[in-house]
């Protein structure tokens, strides 16, 4: 690190902090915080997706994966566009006509106040898991760039970055944050994957050099170029469980719920499911590049020492802030989501102006201690353990609200209730036991998907079978 380094990373945070802190002026109630006034354009709302969606694994994780297995790590972008395509297509007009703020909100309606309690308790404990990765991701960021800070400091620093990132301005300041992070991503990944074809002299070359790695490997050869080279099962799932993810998040649907219109919240959509795929491909060049010629370093490293070793100073500043941010925006807009299916559970049902600015209030609230005890969580030995079970972060998200979703959409009033609760508890348990166990050949989240979704297809057979009142 140089003191140009340091400038760029220090103006770009600044930059995305000033930006937060000036996009809350306008915020005057819980309405305006959480996007249920419905004034958002498109673009702010797929800033709302992007900004929160493309985080560490899309960035750091993609070079990562791309180190050991090539093109299989494009499934951390690719699987976050088809989720954002299905969004657009299949859900988004369908959450703005139900007229409730949160995921939770539509499942209450549906069948009641204690699917809603269970649902909102289980899909934010799978949410702050992925909060308390973001933010060791974010501490592991600030340790390339400042070797000599301790935890304690680092997690702080982050926290706090987060907490501005969205406290003031709630999803439009996710929105206008997420925008210029875009920008930013762009900039960074597109540009270190153009870096990497100019030192090749080009793909042609950069090509040769792949296979030749692959021959020397042997019998035991990865195929570099194949999107299933950890195998079909574990590279399909991955995508699967990012669209699963996606679609059962507070955060993204907030932000499509949050559009002026449908066809903002659609265009919005829509928008995210095009421009993330291609920030994969940078940090795909990356990590071939870094395997090709660097053989001996840490997969985890190959993103920032690339950065430090072939950017120019300033701009390889810029691009250490920007997956600094990348992984904060990921982390608040996760704990904004969090924020909100809180706050609606707890003064969802009162009116007036002076309860609105208790919503406010107690968002932000939120949000700061959602923060403050992921931070707590992040420390020491617990994190680490923490961290290990990151992977079931978006299982128990997915196997909780998905299929009584499913139900509550397109089946209103034709699905028992107690069949409802009865998935909701036994789609994140089936998560949970295998997940620990570990015996199974694929991702236990389609094992928890599919166990409430079995569940609530008995409860719909059992709808249909009682006995119509005369």
């Amino acid at each position: 690190m140089t003191p140009a380094h340091i400038v760029g990373l220090v103006a770009t945070i600044l930059i995305i902090a000033i930006l937060s802190i000036r996009s809350g002026k306008n915020v005057k109630s819980a309405s305006d915080f959480s996007g249920s006034g419905k004034s958002a354009g498109s673009a702010i709302i797929a800033g709302a997706i992007i900004g929160t969606l493309v985080g560490g694994s899309s960035t750091v994780g993609t070079a990562q994966l791309a180190y050991t297995y090539g093109m299989s790590a494009w499934w951390f972008t690719l699987g976050a566009g088809v989720a954002c395509l299905i969004l657009a297509l299949g859900f988004a007009k369908p959450l703005r006509s139900s007229g409730c703020s949160t995921l939770i909100g539509l499942l209450e309606r549906e069948y009641g106040k204690t699917s809603g309690v269970l649902a909102t308790w289980l899909s934010s404990i799978g949410t702050f898991i992925n909060i308390i990765s973001q933010m060791l991701a974010a501490t592991a960021v600030l340790a390339v760039v400042f070797p000599k800070m301790s935890v304690l400091p680092a997690l702080a620093i982050s926290a706090a970055i987060m907490a501005l990132y969205v406290i003031f301005g709630g999803v439009k300041a996710a929105g206008m944050v997420g925008i210029v992070k875009l920008v930013l991503l762009y900039v960074s990944m597109i540009g270190a994957g153009i870096i990497v074809l100019i030192l090749c002299g080009g793909a042609a070359p950069l090509v040769s050099q792949i296979k030749a790695l692959q021959s020397s490997q042997g019998e035991n050869a990865v195929n570099y170029f194949s999107l299933f080279a950890r195998g079909v099962g574990t590279d399909l799932g991955a995508g699967l469980s990012l669209v699963f993810g996606v679609l059962t998040t507070q955060t993204y649907a907030q932000a499509v719920m949050s559009g002026k219109s449908d066809a903002a919240s659609v265009k919005g959509a829509l928008l995210s499911a095009f421009l993330i795929p291609p920030i994969g491909i940078g940090g795909i060049l990356v990590g071939l590049y870094m395997r090709i010629n660097f053989p001996g370093i840490p997969a985890k490293q190959a993103l920032t020492q690339f950065v430090l070793m072939h950017m120019p100073p300033i701009l390889g500043g810029v691009v250490l802030g920007t997956l600094f941010i990348a992984v904060v925006g990921t982390g608040a807009g996760l704990a904004l989501g969090i924020s909100t299916i809180i706050s609606e559970d707890m003064l969802g049902k009162l009116k007036g102006k002076s309860c609105g600015q208790k919503k406010l209030t107690l968002s932000r609230v939120i949000i700061v201690l959602v923060l403050a005890l992921a931070c707590v969580f992040s420390t020491g030995r617990l994190g680490d353990t923490i961290l290990s079970f990151a992977f079931m972060s978006m299982g128990l998200r997915g196997a909780v609200v998905f299929a009584p979703l499913v139900c509550a959409i397109w089946l209103p009033g034709r699905v028992d209730s107690c069949f409802i609760i009865a998935s909701i508890i036994a789609g994140p348990a089936c998560v949970l036991v295998f997940g620990l166990l570990n015996v199974l050949p694929f991702d236990p989240l389609f094992l928890g998907i599919a166990a409430s979704a079995i569940i609530c297809f008995l409860g719909y057979v059992c709808k249909k079978k009682e006995p119509k009142l005369l």
